[in-house]
């Protein structure tokens, strides 16, 4: 079993900076992935960052902004967002790709409960 918690979300006026912070435990064999997606109210959840051994992304509108960033011994994942706006207003998600045993062909991708950030004006 695997479970992922989040934390560091809130409440911050435009400009400010917030930490997200997700902690995978349980049975992890590898990990494969980790990242973040945010989903706005009326809108459809969306990739914002992540992170694998070989690359990271980021959504166009988040470039320059935000930072995504791993510990892989201690399962976790960080996103830290400068420069927050309105627009960045939405329950944030981690979702974690991983191997839970060595003989596992494809990783499972298992999601956290989601952390509400919200940026007024």
């Amino acid at each position: 079993q695997v479970q992922l918690v989040e934390s560091g979300g809130g409440l911050v006026q435009a400009g400010g900076s917030l930490r997200l912070s997700c902690v995978v435990s349980g049975s992890i064999f590898s990990i494969n992935g980790m990242g973040w997606y945010r989903q706005a109210p009326g809108k459809q959840r969306e990739l914002v960052a992540d992170i694998t051994s070989g690359s990271i992304y980021y959504s166009e509108s988040v470039k320059g902004r935000f930072t995504i960033s791993r510990d892989i011994r201690k399962h976790m994942v960080s996103l830290q967002m400068n420069s927050l706006n309105p627009e960045d207003t939405a329950v944030y998600y981690c979702k974690v790709d991983l191997k839970s045993y060595s003989g596992q062909v494809r990783p499972t991708a298992y999601w956290g409960q989601g952390t509400q950030v919200t940026v007024s004006s």
